[in-house]
């Protein structure tokens, strides 16, 4: 929150040189009246959409800052640092830019099928100068570089199933994350498996779910899960028992139905959780925030705004962002 004002000081562009303009999605469905909470007001946010190439910065229920990203591929995960920059990736780079819209770090990606087929979905900043990013491919790696010397530090390959099939890459991986005990955190999704290893690549902890989008490591030691295929989200103990369970079918009321998955979902600060969605061409709420007992708090229901829902960063809750552990996101 301290660094807000940096997205609109004097010098930021309205488009940058190197930004291309992408439309907010066409819909022509109306924002429902009544929802519960304050829409766009309820929480400042960094908000991306993986079918909305326009990355929106959200404060006081406006959106402040914008950074367009043009035609191709999509959005999936999304970090403001404390200092303001933003690292992002869009599945054929990932980059981390100023808040006046310069870029510092970049890295392509062979986004084109093939053999040589590349993509990436995942990041996370490790401090304000280490990025750790997980590169779909054959084989898939997992990577940590040090952005301010280009030096990288981590490169493993990620174990996969056999035959490694270029058809596949794309789904191989979504979220992945460093917790706050140095550990990895990974999302197989086409394998229906999270799995955790130590430093050394050592698997320590996994956990067997249809389709994981994402999982996060929470600071009580659980793990929150996002299993996109069945449409709920599971909050698991170290000893995989079920902590929570939210169905975003069965346990959202019909007037709130998401019309596409939960992709990603936040903890936050006080026990709410929330969830991100693609809608479906324009339709149904991008996000819904919930209790622990499952009440409906806040439903985002706005795309003359905002573009679709893949991941959000709630920029008031507590916590430094590059170091792990303290963004549950």
């Amino acid at each position: 929150m301290d660094v807000l004002n940096l997205f609109t000081a004097a010098n930021v562009p309205e488009m940058a040189p190197e930004e291309e303009y992408a439309p907010l999605i066409n819909s022509t469905e109306a924002t429902p009246e009544n929802l519960p909470g304050n829409g766009l007001a309820q929480h400042p946010m960094l908000y991306v959409g993986e079918n909305c190439n326009r990355m929106s910065l959200v404060n006081n229920g406006k959106v402040i800052w914008t950074y367009n990203t043009g035609k191709g591929p999509e959005f999936d995960d999304v970090w403001m640092l404390s200092n303001g920059n933003i690292l992002f990736s869009r599945m054929k780079y990932i980059a981390v830019i100023t808040p006046d819209k310069k870029v510092l770090w970049r890295m392509d990606f062979k986004v084109p099928q093939g053999a040589d087929h590349t993509e990436v979905h995942a990041c996370q900043p490790i401090g304000l100068n280490k990025v750790m990013f997980v590169v779909n491919g054959l084989p898939p790696k997992l990577y940590v570089v040090n952005i301010k010397t280009g030096k990288v530090e981590v490169e493993h390959e990620l174990p996969f199933k056999e035959p490694l099939d270029a058809a596949g890459i794309h789904g191989q991986f979504r979220r992945a994350r460093v917790t706050a005990q140095g550990t990895y955190l990974i999302s197989y999704m086409s394998r229906g498996r999270v799995v955790e290893y130590d430093k050394d690549f050592k698997e320590v902890w996994s956990y067997d779910i249809a389709q994981p989008w994402a999982a996060i490591r929470l600071k009580n030691g659980n793990t929150l899960i996002t299993n996109e295929k069945d449409w709920l989200t599971r909050e698991v103990n170290p000893n995989k028992e079920m902590i929570w369970e939210f169905n975003c079918k069965t346990d959202l009321p019909a007037a709130y139905q998401f019309t596409s998955a939960p992709q990603s979902c936040t903890r936050l600060a006080n026990g709410n959780t929330i969830f991100t969605s693609r809608g479906q061409s324009g339709n149904g709420p991008q996000i819904i925030e919930v209790t622990r007992d499952k009440k409906v708090v806040w439903v985002l229901h706005d795309w003359k705004t905002v573009g679709d829902g893949t991941a959000v960063q709630i920029l008031d809750d507590p916590g430094i962002p590059e170091i792990p552990g303290q963004s549950e996101h």
